[in-house]
């Protein structure tokens, strides 16, 4: 039985996150969505933020997760996925507190960072 290291762990559920938000409920209303939005497109307008924010930033985290994938077998690939999705998640806490949304709105933005951190830190290692 093949070992499992916590950054192959950390890799699989931060791109599976990514990927589910992005591609499979980008529509649907969830209790995180910032400030009254019921979709992740009207949680960019209500944060202010141009049409092409959203587009630029579900790229950069789908390609992110796509990376980050690409990395259980290509280790170089992870650092870089990692540090983006790291720099995106705090853009997204600053929307959340933009927006003033009680603390706990920001709850996945925060673990995202956490575990994209923590893989930026072990592909330095």
């Amino acid at each position: 039985m093949p070992a499992f290291s916590i950054s192959t762990v950390l890799q699989v559920v931060v791109a599976l996150g990514l990927l589910n938000v992005w591609l499979l409920r980008s529509g649907k209303a969830t209790s995180y969505r910032g400030g009254s939005s019921r979709t992740l497109k009207q949680e960019f307008s209500a944060y202010g933020l141009p049409e092409a924010a959203f587009y630029v930033v579900g790229a950069l985290k789908i390609l992110s997760a796509v990376l980050l994938i690409a990395g259980l077998r290509y280790p170089a690939l992870v650092l870089p996925a990692a540090a983006v999705v790291a720099v995106l998640m705090v853009g997204a806490l600053v929307m959340h507190l933009k927006v003033k949304d009680p603390a706990i709105k920001s709850l996945p933005a925060f673990l995202m960072f956490l575990m994209s951190a923590d893989l930026c830190a072990l592909a330095l290692l």
